[in-house]
């Protein structure tokens, strides 16, 4: 049977469970209770009074009327296990009924597919779940490629004992490289410093607004499981490297036009362009550093990630367009992964599109984390438990669920 159990219960079932995510968290439901949602605990006992299941339930009402219940990132069950996933079903399905619920949507982050470094899809034993979950009643929502659902459905997570920057994409790793030498430096804090890296999510299409930020963060600092990362341009060192390297380069290059001019090969005149091609970057570094009139304090990119268990979750990063040339966000990720490494296991990148074609309007950002050679999964996406069909339906046809589940709005 399902009862209705405290915050600290359902916290300390959940940090143990296969499943468990800072989502299914009494912190996140916190932060949600200052959206319109109001919370609840639900734990499932089987005949001998063992829990064998848990969620946390965010409710809230469409047009002053209409309830829904939300389990962000699905139920904590053995989902293989089909006779729980029944049982468990009938349970929640007569509680909702007792709280005039219409529909509970569920996210699992159940896998169903990863990805080789080719991006050829290969089926989980998971992908089983889905049949199990349709047979119970749960309607599959349609599948998106891009950023349509709630949360993602394609994440690229990084396993961290096995990273190695010598072994991920030489455009990520030229380019981390070049920023350490143009002189950024990053700083890492617990202290709530989102207003000053809120401008730099500007143009990210999930934004929310800067308060739901400061609570977000607020929320999970308290339980010392929130950091902010700040990268600023220190103006100075960028000009000294960028001398040291210009001088360094300006004699080897007059070693290799002595030895082109001794041995005219195709060998060394391509080393002579190549050199002469490093020397032209370097001398605009020089140039920029001097007449840079950047604030020593500037933060040009920023990122507040949240730790759970053995996992670090980057829930939102950005840097500043003008200063694209110095690759700060390259030099941002790099950092988060070395300063988290020997701690956590996983870093996960945040959503990624299904679509890894060369018309893909997101390609930019797939190709960006892709390079630092993740893990690509494929979750199962959404589904839809109906209590009430009748004004499910009514709610489908007049638009307001459409509506209450735009993009972006409940992430």
């Amino acid at each position: 049977m399902i009862k209705e159990i405290t915050a600290h219960e359902f916290d300390r079932y959940a940090i143990n469970h296969a499943l468990g995510s800072y989502h299914q968290s009494s912190n996140y439901a916190s932060l949600m209770t200052k959206y319109g949602y109001e919370r609840i605990y639900l734990a499932y006992y089987n005949k001998t009074g063992d829990i064998e299941g848990a969620t946390m339930l965010l409710i809230k009402k469409i047009k002053h009327f209409f309830k829904y219940a939300y389990a962000p990132k699905g139920f904590l069950i053995n989902y293989s296990n089909s006779k729980l996933v029944s049982k468990f079903t009938n349970e929640i399905k007569s509680y909702a009924k007792t709280k005039h619920i219409i529909f509970i949507k569920i996210n699992p982050e159940i896998a169903t597919y990863v990805y080789d470094k080719k991006f050829n899809k290969h089926e989980l034993s998971n992908h089983k779940i889905i049949d199990t979950l349709i047979d119970n009643g749960y309607i599959k929502l349609k599948d998106n490629i891009y950023f349509e659902s709630i949360l993602p459905r394609f994440n690229a997570v990084l396993n961290l004992k096995d990273y190695d920057i010598k072994k991920i994409d030489p455009t990520n790793r030229n380019r981390i490289n070049s920023s350490r030498r143009k002189g950024l430096e990053i700083e890492t804090t617990d202290k709530n410093r989102i207003k000053d890296i809120y401008p730099l999510f500007e143009n990210k299409k999930r934004r929310r607004n800067l308060n739901y930020y400061k609570n977000y963060f607020q929320i999970f600092k308290e339980n010392l499981d929130a950091d902010i990362f700040l990268v600023t341009l220190n103006n100075e060192k960028y000009l000294k490297n960028s001398k040291d390297v210009f001088e360094k380069e300006q004699e080897r290059n007059k070693k290799l036009t002595d030895l082109l001019f001794k041995k005219n090969t195709e060998e060394n005149l391509k080393k002579k362009m190549a050199s002469d091609n490093l020397l032209t970057v370097y001398k605009n570094d020089i140039i920029n550093a001097t007449y840079n009139v950047t604030d020593k304090n500037e933060i040009i990119a920023g990122a507040f990630c949240i730790r759970f268990k053995n996992h670090v979750h980057i829930v939102i990063s950005g840097f500043n367009s003008l200063y694209s040339y110095l690759n700060p966000n390259y030099f941002l990720h790099n950092e988060i992964i070395e300063y988290y490494k020997d701690n956590y296991d996983y870093l996960d990148l945040n959503g990624i599109t299904g679509d890894f074609t060369s018309s893909n309007p997101y390609r930019g950002l797939n190709e960006f984390k892709l390079g630092f050679k993740p893990n690509i999964y494929e979750f199962i996406g959404e589904f839809d438990l109906v209590i009430n069909k009748h004004l499910y339906d009514f709610l489908l046809t007049i638009g307001l669920l459409q509506k209450e589940f735009k993009k972006g709005k409940n992430d």
